[in-house]
């Protein structure tokens, strides 16, 4: 029996067997691996508008904290739950073992449509949430950052509210800040930054030329529209981006710069255009250079799979692709180039290490330094998964995750199990 259950968190699962049983893990060992170190269920009770109570179901799973403190986003959206918060913390735990961070992963959630509350509520949730989490929290216990529906604004009310309770203030307990509230330059971009350069470094790898190249960027959040923007810069054309407003499609090219404005100023895609409105449902099987799913997981099935048009399938949201759809792309490896979800957006949580590290030093870097050592990693990482990729000829999943899984496995086994 398990708390943990769900479509999300089966896939964890599933990835997890691939690559225990590739790297032949005893039996025994396997639960100490995969199983959550923590989960925390929290009610967050709020006063609303109207003067009427509401309380909102509240989550935390730390997954490990082997190689040090746990590190994870928050997401404030409708479909959270332990399971799938519990999932997105050991895909980070791979992520963080593979850039060489020295992290565990976390994730937490508030199971909220953000739709339905306004502003004051939604600081009153966010405040309300840290305080139920201060006890199991801390900068070297778990770092919080944000994620899907959370945002700097968020970051810097848990920061507050912790700094409150502790009677000093606490920079480092969050990353994902306003650089004026202790962030980071560059921690915004970060992610979407990472996908967009990893996307390049393979479109050399295959000889392909980045003038003239296209690319589709399915969700346009921070990720996806930074990652739109450096392909835009890059010299590709984006012929089509989607988010959960609908879908832009202009074979000559969208122009990301205006259209970012419009998301930034309107909340999202929504009213650029009507004459560029296109059905969201296809924009996966568009033809295209690079493809860059950056919205929700398992959007990517073995149907999809199999229709996939691109050469480079760079995976900027975390677990887009099925296990199912996993076996079809394998099968596929010479038509499709994969960069797996925990190497392609894990700029955002190297940078967010880079944030931490200068608030525990009160140091802080230029814009430039931070991007030039993100690249650094991210390079590191590919180059290892494609080493290992080739050697053991095996998916780049497969290596990536394989190599994450060996360091969290090899300091787990030197460490021992206490007491």
């Amino acid at each position: 029996m398990t708390v943990y259950s769900g479509p999300v968190f089966e896939m964890a699962a599933n990835q997890f067997n691939v690559i225990a049983n590739y790297l032949e893990i005893p039996m025994d060992e396997r639960d100490r691996l995969l199983m959550p170190k923590r989960a925390v269920t929290v009610s967050c009770p709020i006063h609303r508008d109207d003067g009427t109570t509401a309380v909102f179901e509240g989550y935390r799973v730390q997954h490990h904290l082997t190689l040090g403190p746990t590190k994870g986003g928050t997401r404030f959206a409708p479909t959270v739950d332990i399971g799938e918060v519990a999932a997105l913390a050991i895909w980070m735990s791979w992520k963080c073992a593979l850039a060489g961070l020295p992290y565990g992963g976390a994730k937490g959630g508030v199971n909220v449509d953000l739709s339905k509350i306004s502003r004051r509520e939604l600081e009153a949730l966010s405040r309300r949430y840290m305080q139920e989490m201060i006890p199991f929290v801390g900068p070297h216990t778990d770092v919080m950052a944000p994620d899907m529906g959370t945002n700097e604004q968020v970051m810097a009310w848990f920061m507050d509210t912790y700094s409150m309770y502790q009677g000093q203030t606490v920079t480092e307990i969050v990353t994902g800040k306003p650089v004026s509230s202790g962030g980071t330059l560059g921690r915004r971009e970060a992610t979407g930054r990472g996908v967009a350069h990893l996307a390049k470094r393979v479109m050399k790898e295959l000889s392909i030329n980045l003038s003239g190249s296209t690319a589709v960027v399915q969700g346009f959040g921070n990720v996806g529209s930074y990652a739109a923007l450096d392909l835009h810069h890059f010299g590709l054309k984006v012929i089509a981006v989607s988010d959960h407003t609908g879908a832009l499609f202009d074979e000559r090219g969208l122009d990301i710069p205006a259209l970012m404005r419009h998301a930034a100023t309107h909340g999202s895609i929504a009213g650029f255009s009507n004459q560029l409105q296109f059905d969201p449902a296809q924009i996966l099987t568009l033809p295209c250079e690079v493809l860059v799913p950056a919205a929700l997981e398992r959007v990517i099935d073995a149907g999809v799979a199999e229709k996939l048009r691109c050469r480079v399938l760079a995976e900027g949201a975390n677990g887009p692709t099925t296990p199912d759809a996993d076996l079809v792309l394998e099968k596929r490896q010479d038509e499709v180039f994969l960069i797996p979800d925990i190497l392609c957006n894990s700029g955002g949580v190297v940078v967010s290490y880079f944030e931490w590290v200068q608030d525990l030093q009160q140091l802080f870097w230029e814009e430039e330094e931070v991007t030039r050592r993100e690249y650094q990693i991210l390079d590191r990482a590919f180059d290892q998964m494609l080493v290992r990729a080739r050697a053991d000829k095996v998916p780049h999943r497969t290596a990536a995750m394989a190599i994450g899984v060996e360091k969290v496995r090899a300091a787990k086994n030197t460490r021992g199990l206490f007491p």
